[in-house]
């Protein structure tokens, strides 16, 4: 039996003709009849989309590590649960503020026009109170939940990076990266504090650590897409300054991040493990850096000039530092 769909009949063997058949149409709603409800899936996916959960990703990485080597071993599986839930509610509502807040140059980006308060998924007071939710439920989580230390340092990370970072040097200054990424090292002050109650020198060190790692992580993103930064006139030190001085502070930037590192196996107690990670894994971002510069001084642009390779290879650095960091409690010879 052969149908077709288009026409709405079907052909029968050892007939003639054709036999009509009633094919299920969709009749149209009728005027003044409400519109279908959309799933839940579509009405959440741009409220996530708001908390950046690949940038979040990156954040609860460096807090679990953190948490164990401020422990010794292993927390409690709870105190982590608790303190990962409020990690993200924090991040996400700095992220989501941040997105309304820059809903402007996000629509002049190209990397960023396809953001739910661009595309009018989410519209702007919706965004707002979204974001001002998940930033105070993550103030009251972690107070509740973990310890007040962890919620004052939460309320701390948000503030930076929508008011020091978005609202105040985004906009004004190239050096705004390198200053408002201290918000993205709260993190690590919040592991440590979830366990300790207090924060150490060695979580000041970790701190420093995810300082100095930005802006060499975040200039060569920036690089890719200064003509995105130029027309929205944000003043990323790649679009203001030559290749050439960005190549000089992203070494000066690593080396430092490196000295840092280093400076954590005498003061953390750390063994074998995180000692050959921190040496290893500098050692190779330090030459990716370093590459890269010599490439700026060849004058080579583009692909061949590899600014996305420096960008990929900070989160594996960052990634494996702080996986060593991790297993090296559990480790000693």
């Amino acid at each position: 039996m052969t149908a077709t769909h288009g026409s709405g009949t079907h052909t029968t063997p050892g007939t003639s003709g054709t036999t009509p058949t009633s094919a299920p149409q969709s009749s149209p709603a009728s005027p003044g009849s409400p519109a279908p409800r959309p799933g839940v899936g579509r009405v959440l996916r741009p409220y996530v989309a708001l908390t950046k959960p690949r940038i979040i990703e990156l954040l609860l990485i460096t807090t679990i590590p953190t948490m164990f080597l401020a422990a010794g071993g292993f927390p409690r599986p709870a105190l982590i649960l608790w303190t990962l839930v409020g990690g993200y509610l924090a991040a996400g509502g700095a992220n989501a503020l941040n997105m309304y807040l820059d809903r402007d140059i996000d629509a002049q980006m190209k990397r960023t026009r396809n953001r739910p308060l661009v595309t009018g998924e989410v519209s702007p007071r919706a965004g707002l109170v979204f974001g001002i939710a998940l930033s105070a439920l993550s103030a009251v989580w972690l107070w509740l939940l973990v310890n007040p230390m962890s919620s004052v340092l939460a309320v701390a990370a948000i503030l930076l990076y929508v008011v020091f970072y978005t609202m105040i040097l985004k906009r004004r200054t190239s050096q705004n990266i390198v200053w408002g990424g201290v918000a993205g090292c709260m993190p690590v002050l919040i592991g440590w504090s979830a366990v300790t109650g207090t924060v150490s020198w060695t979580a000041v060190l970790l701190f420093l650590v995810i300082f100095f790692w930005t802006p060499p992580h975040y200039w060569p993103l920036a690089e890719k897409f200064t003509k995105d930064y130029e027309t929205a006139g944000v003043p990323m030190l790649p679009v203001v300054a030559s290749r050439r001085s960005v190549a000089h502070q992203m070494i000066g930037h690593t080396l430092a991040m490196i000295a840092c590192s280093l400076a954590i196996v005498p003061l953390g107690h750390t063994g074998p493990v995180y000692t050959i990670a921190a040496v290893a894994c500098g050692a190779w971002f330090a030459y990716l850096v370093i590459r890269y510069a010599v490439r700026v001084h060849r004058g080579l642009t583009g692909k061949a000039l590899g600014p996305m390779t420096v960008f990929h290879a900070s989160i594996t650095y960052l990634t494996l530092l702080f996986v060593a960091l991790a297993i090296d409690p559990f480790v000693r010879f």
